[in-house]
């Protein structure tokens, strides 16, 4: 897992869940076919509003988590609550690759496996560390910890 630093994987799911949340936005305007998304087998406006909510909501959780654990956003959490979402955002993650592997539409098997194959690797590095320090350097002065 060296591969992969602490940084570069908190980047990457910063600029990735970014972009998804702003897909997820996108398909609730119609500016994208909701056929495309949930594989495939969302029926009408109803699932539409209650999936696409749920997603943006569950992203914007899990870009607040990251950017916590990045040292972007200053927070007191209690000390186990971090891994266990990181964790909890890896099993996510896996299990929503093997749903796209299995979704209908091709777009969602060519293009979401191999990136929520990628969340998970950010993940799973940023559970499997333990932070001495934040990832983002604080101010010089600002002692605020």
């Amino acid at each position: 897992m060296k591969l992969i630093t602490e940084r570069a994987a908190a980047n990457g799911l910063l600029i990735i869940l970014s972009a998804v949340v702003l897909f997820h936005v996108l398909v609730l305007l119609r500016v994208i076919p909701f056929a495309i998304v949930w594989g495939g087998r969302l029926t009408d406006e109803t699932q539409l509003l209650t999936f696409e909510t749920v997603s943006i909501l569950l992203n914007l959780m899990m870009l607040t988590a990251v950017a916590v654990r990045a040292g972007l956003v200053k927070v007191r959490l209690p000390r186990l609550l971090l891994p266990t979402i990181l964790w909890s955002m890896t099993g996510l993650f896996l299990a929503n690759t093997v749903g796209n592997l299995l979704a209908t539409t091709a777009f969602e098997k060519l293009v979401f496996t191999p990136l929520t194959l990628l969340l998970a690797l950010f993940s799973l590095r940023l559970a499997l560390s333990k932070p001495a320090r934040p990832l983002v350097e604080l101010p010089a002065g600002d002692t605020k910890r």
